[in-house]
């Protein structure tokens, strides 16, 4: 990225306030953008990252109905729970919503009368399933059946867990509603609005077409396959129901525009509603105008949103005109659990809240990272879990620092050594740490964020390789000064670390920064907030970026600083969770 990029925006994926999110959906698509915004902040861009719990999407409904509750007694349920998780792992939403507040149906609206004048809506007939014991139309997640696709047997209704195709409901082989388990379903015909996908075709392969190599394989090769077979058609953005944003149109009472139109206006919405919560209503334009080139648009997501974001979102954009199109949708693959997809509606999860009550959050945050599914699936197992914790971040990271300043804190005074002349081996190793300022930029840049964890882990260890060969534990029994230099040095290159780490860790990273004397803190704070608009009171989560101190520099540690006393950083995972978290059982915990 060059120096006239000065603002970053991040969309993050939104949450059906369905149930407890998982670790999946933490390591597919929130701790990754958490991890690039931090990074992105302390390179001094201006960063607006937004997200909001989705509240509209029939999953919502299907559980409500089996609970014999409301949608918005759901959606108060789990919306909290959602905002607790990101406080506790320290995710930096600018701002953290939801979708059911008046500034989202105003903007839903707003977009929807765009691309109705525009000509890019339409009103058609078409079939949809119907359950004649439940007298109703079924949305999508209320039917199940067999994949049309590849086959696979517990589909849903808009989408297969196994092969990822998107279909309509009435293509389901062998269908059943989870209203009444009737297999006997009908396809008749209801009116809808419909989005002209087809028109938005050429313009979108004209756009995906331009240089977008910094764009994950997956991800290109997909969107390009898709536009360039010309086979978008319209889709309809409407059903028959009750719960979700009206229709602005008279003569509509009985339809609401559906989930997967409006949730992407999300990014929008929330936008504009952070502008006008944080004092300054047009503010949001600062990151949206399409005239801007100093912005660059990213949209983190699993890849069972990759359509949404990459062709529909987009097109949609461009529809309504002047506004920012993604620059980048680096899109995960799964996190899978000993061999299973995780699921929270099918109840196969290892919930975060839970987890967070056990475990640290920079160790999940480490592990996580380690594990990330960026280039394919990845197999999430308890034992890894121990693993990457006890044998890679503590043992090489955490080991380091708590040797390094113990040592100096009882054979130093408290304070960091005056260094003496560097040898050849004192320079080689800061110039090497100094260099990851570089290397590990490259990689957070271009989200590559496991190899970014793989090279912190390299040169933690080049540290760990450095104490090893200058011994000043034992070169001080004859040489105080000489061990003097050998220290000030390792612990330069911790400071150093400890700002390259500081995405990934901020937590512990913070720790290390209040022990090395340091005061104030690296990162800005996060905080929750109560909202009132017309449609009521809601809770957000907001950053406040003011009292951040972190910069992506190789600032010069001052000999004679003072030392807090020193504390391990991570905690050692005893072997046994494996079994008391039920292994491979686990998924059956549920």
């Amino acid at each position: 990225m060059t120096d006239t990029i000065g603002k970053i925006f991040i969309g993050v994926a939104w949450p059906y306030a369905n149930g407890e999110q998982h670790i999946g959906h933490i390591a597919g698509a929130y701790l990754p953008p958490d991890i690039f915004a931090r990074y992105q902040r302390m390179r001094g861009r201006e960063v607006l990252m937004v997200s909001g719990s989705d509240t509209h999407g029939t999953p919502i409904t299907v559980r409500a109905d089996d609970e014999g509750t409301t949608p918005a007694e759901v959606v108060k349920k789990f919306h909290p729970r959602f905002i607790e998780s990101y406080l506790k792992l320290g995710l930096t939403f600018d701002l953290f919503t939801h979708t059911d507040t008046k500034n989202h149906w105003d903007c839903t609206h707003d977009m929807f009368r765009h691309h109705l004048d525009g000509g890019y809506i339409y009103k058609d007939t078409q079939k949809q399933v119907y359950d004649p014991q439940a007298e109703r139309f079924l949305p999508d997640r209320y039917v199940e059946g067999t994949c049309p696709r590849c086959g696979y047997a517990d589909a849903r209704g808009d989408q297969c867990d196994s092969c990822g195709s998107t279909y309509d409901a009435t293509e389901l082989l062998n269908p059943r509603s989870k209203i009444t388990g009737n297999t006997s379903l009908e396809a008749r015909d209801t009116e809808h609005f419909f989005l002209d996908l087809g028109k938005m075709n050429e313009p979108l392969l004209e756009w995906i077409n331009q240089p977008h190599e910094h764009w994950r394989a997956s991800v290109l090769n997909y969107t390009r396959t898709q536009l360039a077979e010309r086979k978008l058609r319209g889709r309809a953005i409407t059903r028959d129901l009750t719960w979700g944003i009206t229709v602005p149109l008279e003569g509509y009472d009985t339809k609401r525009i559906y989930v997967w139109y409006d949730a992407v206006i999300g990014y929008l919405s929330a936008s504009r509603e952070w502008a006008a919560i944080s004092g300054d209503a047009e503010r949001w334009r600062e990151w949206w105008s399409g005239a801007r080139t100093d912005v660059r648009s990213y949209y983190f997501i699993g890849k069972d949103n990759i359509p949404f974001h990459t062709v529909i979102w987009p097109g949609m954009l461009q529809a309504y005109g002047g506004l920012q199109l993604p620059y980048d949708v680096p899109s995960n693959e799964y996190l899978n659990m000993y061999g299973r997809k995780f699921s929270k509606s099918r109840g196969n999860v290892i919930g975060i809240n839970d987890v967070l009550e056990r475990y640290q959050a920079d160790a999940w945050r480490y592990a996580l990272t380690a594990m990330a599914p960026e280039g394919t699936d990845v197999d999430f197992t308890w034992d890894d879990f121990v693993e990457r914790v006890n044998n890679e971040l503590l043992a090489n990271w955490g080991n380091l620092t708590k040797r390094v300043l113990d040592f100096t804190f009882k054979r130093f005074e408290g304070k960091i050594p005056e260094p003496g002349p560097l040898t050849e081996t004192d320079n080689a190793l800061l110039t090497e740490i100094r260099g990851g300022f570089e290397s590990v930029s490259h990689l957070y840049e271009s989200v590559k964020l496991k190899a970014a964890s793989v090279e912190l882990r390299r040169l933690s260890q080049r540290v760990n390789q450095y104490l090893t060969e200058r011994a000043p534990w034992t070169l001080i029994k004859t040489d105080t000064a000489a061990a003097g230099t050998a220290v000030y040095v390792a612990l330069q290159a911790i400071d150093w670390l400890k700002v390259l780490w500081s995405p990934i860790l901020p937590h512990s990273s913070q720790q290390l920064h209040e022990m090395l004397g340091y005061d104030g803190p690296l990162y800005g704070r996060q905080f929750t907030e109560s909202v009132n608009d017309a449609r009521g009171e809601h809770l957000v989560l907001r950053y406040d970026h003011s009292p951040a101190t972190a910069r992506w520099e190789a600032e010069p540690l001052r000999a004679g600083q003072a030392l807090r006393e020193p504390a391990a950083l991570f905690i050692k995972l005893d072997e046994k969770l494996v079994e008391a978290e039920g292994g491979p059982q686990s998924a059956d915990k549920t």
